[in-house]
């Protein structure tokens, strides 16, 4: 969210720090309510690991993002911010309703559709951060937080929301 915003910012008269709001509600207001459930002993521990427990963070992480996005619209954020968050609901959207039966793996599908924005942005060099989606996907097998497959569905799902939502969005 800082690199798009920080990109957009690029244009006349626009400002590189509208990445920070957006930033805000879509990863800080959500830590925030997980780390208040560990904290009251509602959630075990700030990754989740028990399916069942999921639902209720990424419902307030997709009421987080839309509070965002519409703050965003109403003040004037670029549209590649806008697009961003709203390729980040949509998601939102698709992990919450998986949630329900299969645990696949936000932290792979985030990693891989940063690679996808970033490739969006600023063309085939961002490749080079593939290694890094694929140190974070051995990471979720390695903690044993996840399976091959919901390391690998995860990353696929992220990659094509960032890879078809962001780019329709942005112009």
């Amino acid at each position: 969210m800082l690199v798009v915003g920080w990109h957009a910012g690029a244009a006349p008269g626009v400002s590189r720090w509208w990445g920070l709001p957006g930033a805000l509600f879509a990863a800080g207001i959500p830590l925030a309510y997980v780390l208040r459930g560990v904290r009251t002993g509602r959630l075990t521990d700030h990754h989740i690991p028990e399916r069942e427990h999921r639902r209720g963070p990424l419902l307030f992480g997709i009421a987080s993002v839309a509070a965002g996005l519409l703050a965003l619209i109403v003040l004037g954020a670029p549209r590649e911010v806008t697009a961003l968050l709203a390729a980040g609901g949509t998601g939102l959207l698709v992990f919450t309703a998986v949630t329900h039966w299969w645990k696949m793996s936000i932290h792979a599908g985030v990693a891989a559709g940063t690679a996808a924005t970033l490739t969006a942005l600023y063309g085939p060099a961002a490749l080079l951060c593939l290694p890094l989606v694929l140190v974070a996907c051995w990471a979720r097998i390695r903690l044993a937080a996840h399976t091959p497959a919901q390391v690998v569905a995860g990353a696929l799902v992220g990659a094509v929301i960032a890879a078809t939502v962001f780019p329709a969005l942005r112009t």
